[in-house]
């Protein structure tokens, strides 16, 4: 059953892996819907249905434009599964920017993890070979384009195996487990407006 909408909703949601963001799929594959029963949220940017981790959801068309808009250059923090270990030459190329369609990337941070983050495990495994190793970065984006972390890393030969986004902004997706959500505070919103562009 739906909850009526009798505010401004904002919400964070834990996206699990193969879940389209959006509300409605005519070829009737899992969405938002599944998870949450509220009328009016729509999300506030991407996260494609093979990738997990934070969406933020809003029924305000103000913030989600804040959200969403390059200009602002929110940062966007992803923990990403890659395979083969990168050497010091591919992490400088992602943290200078890669050039996708003929458009470099904005510059990037990017570490390599000294350990394996604890994740609950996905809904669907990793391929597994058992020849090829893999590592775990964690990646700064302060911009939004289509599939940009999996591009980035096939760029410079390290595909991407695993996406989880973990914090959009000032909002970090913390215990929630995949399928859950939580509303935002009033002053968790006030932060996405007050985060100050990086120039």
């Amino acid at each position: 059953m739906k909850r009526s909408l009798s505010r401004v909703h904002t919400i964070a949601l834990n996206k699990p892996y193969g879940v389209l963001p959006c509300f409605t799929d005519p070829q009737g594959r899992p969405t938002l819907a599944d998870y949450v029963a509220i009328s009016g949220v729509y999300a506030a940017g991407r996260l494609d249905l093979d990738s997990e981790g934070l969406l933020l959801l809003t029924s305000d068309g103000t913030l989600a434009h804040h959200i969403t808009d390059p200009q602002h250059k929110l940062p966007k923090v992803y923990l990403v599964q890659v395979e083969r270990i990168p050497n010091n030459e591919a992490l400088e190329q992602l943290r200078r920017g890669v050039v996708l369609n003929g458009r470099k990337t904005r510059p990037a941070e990017v570490w390599l993890l000294p350990d394996d983050p604890q994740l609950p495990d996905r809904s669907v495994p990793i391929r597994f070979r058992k020849n090829v190793p893999t590592a775990w970065l964690e990646i700064t984006l302060r911009e939004g384009l289509n599939r940009q972390v999996r591009r980035m890393t096939a760029a410079v030969g390290h595909p991407t195996l695993r996406l989880i986004r973990v914090a959009i902004g000032p909002i970090v997706l913390g215990a929630l487990e995949p399928g859950q959500w939580r509303d935002l505070t009033s002053r968790e919103i006030e932060q996405i407006y007050s985060t100050a562009p990086r120039r």
